[in-house]
């Protein structure tokens, strides 16, 4: 067909020449590629040959390629760079891929010839990763359905039809409910206190508003979080909180309520038609942690170690406010706020003394730094690569004898047409075919402030590690040697995948690390051996707060998924009770995180969002191993690559992390880091 996507990228490594698509080319091409993998399985399903792991399984992984690309470029736009036009484009799309994959996974004719591969698997003298792939695709088939009757699979794909429509509408809602609001203040006097980048930035958006002697501020983090980290104007903060607390709960058009309970409703009833008694027991079945109860026990035990320590923190800083001329009571607005004012008492340390020596430029030459004394691979930037926005900028990747590694896309500024937080992602997947290594093209996206003529981009310590932790991502799919792409680089089991980008925050924190890069922007003087000791000290600072936080988060998740929700009344009530236990400040009437949860209800995270912490057990006790050899110990690094970073999904995350370690994991290296025994 006549479709930029089906016909050879005529673009350096191949990548995608984003100069000559339309966004009219997307639909067809996905049309036109959903037929051509329906054909692939066809020849499979219809051939007379004995079955083989090649001619089956191997054969059904490599059906449709085009569909991967063309399904990947699209969406990874739609979340870094969408318009009106492509969320219209997605609410089609989605069911679209959705009812493929129900074609594929109930297909009778297909799973028994995968069925019969499996049977045999004994016999077939397969190495570990086609032993892994076939193991995946026979649970992909039994566990999506395909020994359900033709009926029960007539409920399940009219139920993920339904799913695919409602996880782009609650996610287009938040991006709505994010972009609508904006705050905007004339009198100077209420910014008392915000940063004079701050200010800039908030004049500089009122300017592109044609609001002139005005500031606006907005609910995209690089404005929210230092507006509610600095500004004095406590009443000004409230508002901002609130606005950003009520996302999807207010009564407009993008109210996320309805559409919240039916997704979690939806999930619920696919588990049981499945066999599986909720939605998280169907999900922890595939992952490290292999049922709820041991998600619970995991959480819960954190809770003991941490709930002490964040009643302790928010005392802290509630005295703190008292003894200062602050409130009597510390509110969720307030927090942040003298939280900072505390840390900058106790370390004489904040954000803005920080700042000065972490412009954006200069971080990413650290980030390549550190990748490469640890994995010998270079970045080159590259102007030849088409780009899908001029913010972004393109870097071939190489090791340091020459070999092609991959691509590497950085899209690090904010914009109203992007989804708010940070993510890795992926244009092209790493794998083998006979003939060749097709290497990855990989891009992080970040919510940095733009710099602009007269103003750098300075980074706070938290987007810092926010760069860092991305990073890791991107090395792990950089770094990926696997045959099989649905095996290789981040697509591994949900609570394993945060290790390599969580892992790679530590260097952040370490002056050997710091050195390479963090330099005064102004007096080009290197970060002080003082200055980093004061950072370190802050490290545990306020963390039972923090951890407790990331618990509630998990623990809400849990609760809208590991039980039967559809009796669920008031969300408000129901958020309120699933995180008690992890609540420290006063709860305010008409906000909550439910609505607006998209790593839950939009981002792949459902029954998945304990992993933040069971990583973070692991990166803490990995990167003990890298601190008893030294930070840029080449052995601990290439252990870490050969046994964690390049083999993706293709053995179990628990074996892979043994072979690295020596030994299964332990809490007390993250315990003690995070300062809670």
């Amino acid at each position: 067909m006549n479709n930029i996507f089906f016909t050879k990228f005529e673009t350096p490594f191949e990548t995608v020449p984003f100069h000559q698509i339309k966004i009219d080319d997307f639909l067809p091409a996905v049309k036109a590629a959903i037929a051509e993998v329906k054909s692939d399985l066809d020849k499979v399903k219809k051939s007379d040959e004995r079955e083989t792991f090649y001619n089956v399984v191997e054969a059904a992984e490599n059906a449709g390629k085009v569909l991967d690309i063309v399904s990947s470029t699209f969406f990874n736009l739609h979340y870094a760079h969408t318009n009106d036009d492509m969320a219209k484009i997605a609410s089609e799309l989605s069911p679209m891929l959705a009812e493929l994959s129900n074609d594929i996974l109930l297909d009778g004719e297909l799973f028994a010839k995968v069925r019969k591969v499996y049977d045999d698997k004994n016999q077939l003298n397969l190495d570990a990763e086609e032993m892994r792939l076939l193991e995946k695709k026979y649970k992909e088939f039994s566990r999506n359905g395909a020994l359900l009757t033709d009926s029960q699979k007539d409920q399940l794909r009219e139920i993920d039809n339904k799913l695919s429509k409602l996880t782009v509408k609650f996610s287009e809602n938040v991006l709505k409910e994010t972009n609508n609001y904006q705050l905007v203040i004339e009198d100077e006097a209420e910014l008392a206190g915000l940063p004079e980048d701050v200010k800039a930035a908030a004049a500089d958006l009122a300017k592109e508003k044609e609001m002139e002697s005005k500031w606006v501020f907005t609910l995209h983090f690089p404005s929210y979080i230092p507006f509610m980290t600095y500004s004095e104007n406590r009443k000004r903060r409230e508002e901002m909180y609130k606005a950003y607390t009520s996302r999807g709960m207010k009564e407009n058009e993008q109210n996320n309520e309805a559409i919240v309970k039916e997704i979690a409703s939806l999930r619920f009833e696919r588990a049981r038609l499945l066999g599986y008694d909720s939605h998280a027991a169907f999900v922890l079945e595939e992952r490290m942690a292999k049922n709820p109860d041991q998600v619970f026990d995991f959480l819960k035990d954190l809770l003991n170690h941490s709930k002490e320590a964040g009643v302790r923190d928010v005392k802290e800083v509630t005295d703190f406010s008292k003894e200062n001329g602050g409130p009597e009571e510390i509110m969720p607005w307030d927090y942040s706020f003298w939280s900072e004012k505390l840390k900058k008492a106790k370390y004489d340390l904040d954000d803005e003394l920080l700042k000065p020596f972490f412009k954006v430029d200069k971080c990413m030459e650290g980030v390549f730094t550190v990748a490469s004394k640890l994995y010998d691979i270079k970045f080159k930037e590259r102007k030849d690569i088409p780009v899908y926005h001029d913010d972004v900028k393109t870097y071939e990747v190489k090791t340091s004898d020459g070999k092609h590694v991959g691509v590497l896309y950085t899209d690090l500024f904010a914009r109203p047409s992007k989804q708010n937080g940070a993510w890795m992602t992926t244009f092209r997947g790493q794998f083998r075919t006979k003939e060749k290594d097709i290497r990855p093209h990989v891009a992080i996206v970040c919510n940095f402030t733009k710099p602009t003529e007269s103003r750098p981009s300075l980074l706070t310590f938290n987007e810092l590690t926010t760069l860092f932790h991305e990073f890791g991502h991107a090395l792990h799919a950089l770094l990926s040697e696997c045959k099989y792409e649905s095996l290789s680089g981040a697509n591994v089991s949900w609570d394993f995948v945060e290790l390599p980008s969580q892992i790679f925050e530590n260097w952040a924190y370490e002056k050997e690390c710091l050195d390479t890069f963090a330099v005064h922007h102004e007096t080009g003087e290197k970060i002080s051996k003082e200055l980093v000791e004061r950072l370190l000290k802050t490290r545990t600072f306020q963390e039972g707060r923090a951890t407790l936080r990331q618990l509630g988060f998990a623990l809400l998740d849990m609760a809208w998924h590991s039980g039967d929700p559809r009796n669920v009344n008031d969300i408000s009530d129901f958020e309120r009770e699933a995180t008690a236990e992890t609540e420290v400040l006063p709860r305010v009437e008409g906000s909550g995180s439910t609505c607006a949860f998209g790593h839950i209800f939009s981002g792949g995270y459902s029954a998945g969002y304990y992993s933040y912490k069971w990583a973070e057990v692991l990166d803490a006790d990995a990167f003990a191993a890298f601190k008893e050899e030294g930070i840029f110990n080449k052995k601990v690094a290439t252990r870490f690559k050969d046994n964690v970073l390049s083999k993706g999904d293709s053995e179990d995350p628990m074996v892979l992390y043994k072979k690295f370690r020596g030994k299964e994991p332990s809490s007390q290296a993250l315990l003690e880091r995070a300062g809670l025994i």
